[in-house]
């Protein structure tokens, strides 16, 4: 029984010589893996796991752009591992809007938002970048306008915004300085409290998004109910009573990436008024799957409120 342990313990100190030196190898300089084209060691320079492939002369680091799986499991097995533990995927819609001013959102769906650049702006990271423009029917025209554009100064989100429904997906620009309208330039009216079109109703859609698979930047669309559109031939329930859908059950026509947050117009009696605000939708001009938009009379007490909150001129009682 004695010279049993004294064997296993013999074994057992001889594994770990071999396990230290393999250590002090890898750390020193480099292991040869067994099929005699990758090296391996520690970085003197950062302590980074770093590979040499065949007979090239430079050491690429651990999970450089050209790694492959392959190379993965070989590294693992030199380093006392059974396998590569890794993941096909993620959630990527678990994702929120908290990035770079809220306009970044990746999903792993069809359905997508449909932002990109908005109407009369420039998408550009910090807000005191971005420049509104109006009258202008081309980017390359802003250019060469006469105008430098108006400077924005706050972007108002709404707080119930859900990046997940693209429930409640509005928001205000407020700008530096007023617009200066013409016979060209106008505002445009907003809708009343309880303004609800009938399906069928023609209104017009603009933007400078993705012109495929139709063309031009503006098109004539029908309102499409809400009762339709929530059936299970088309969006199966995901319109809110704060949405509100437009196009063509067959297609032809529709917003597309990049129109996000551009206008939905309908003339009431002689007078244009901003209905919707592009907001998402699955593809574009798919059928079956009409575009998507918010419904901004639901939200007028949330713009009366927020010009009024952000406003520059503010009374008090007593002043």
């Amino acid at each position: 029984l004695v010279r049993l342990l004294a064997a296993v313990c013999a074994v057992g100190l001889l594994g770990g010589l071999v396990v230290g030196v393999w250590f002090l190898e890898l750390v020193s300089g480099g292991i040869f893996n067994q099929s005699g084209s990758v090296f391996y060691r520690i970085s003197p320079e950062n302590s980074l796991l770093e590979i040499q492939l065949g007979k090239l002369p430079t050491w690429l680091p651990v999970c450089y752009e050209r790694w492959n799986s392959s190379l993965g499991t070989l590294v693992c097995r030199q380093l006392g591992y059974l396998r590569l533990t890794k993941h096909k995927g993620v959630n990527l819609t678990d994702i929120g809007p908290n990035y770079t001013d809220g306009f970044i959102q990746i999903t792993s769906e069809q359905k997508s938002s449909l932002e990109n650049m908005w109407q009369f702006s420039y998408r550009l990271p910090q807000i005191s970048s971005w420049v509104v423009y109006a009258g202008i029917v081309t980017r390359s025209s802003a250019k060469t306008a006469q105008h430098a554009g108006y400077a924005v100064e706050k972007i108002i989100y709404n707080k119930n915004y859900n990046h997940r429904t693209h429930d409640s997906d509005i928001a205000l620009m407020k700008l530096r300085t007023p617009f200066n309208f013409s016979d060209t330039i106008r505002p445009i009216c907003l809708p009343q409290h309880d303004y609800d079109l009938p399906g069928g109703t023609q209104c017009w859609i603009s933007g400078w998004g993705y012109t495929q698979p139709d063309g031009d930047g503006d098109r004539v669309i029908p309102i499409i109910s809400t009762k339709k559109c929530n059936s299970s031939c088309m969006y199966n329930g995901e319109i809110t009573a704060r949405m509100l859908c437009a196009g063509y059950t067959e297609g032809k026509v529709d917003a597309c990436q990049g129109d996000s947050g551009g206008p939905l117009v309908c003339q009431d009696d002689s007078v244009w008024r901003l209905v919707g605000v592009v907001s998402w939708g699955t593809g574009c001009a798919e059928p079956n799957h009409p575009g998507v938009y918010t419904k901004v009379a639901k939200f007028l007490g949330w713009i009366y409120e927020m010009i009024e909150v952000n406003s520059i001129f503010k009374f008090y009682s007593g002043q």
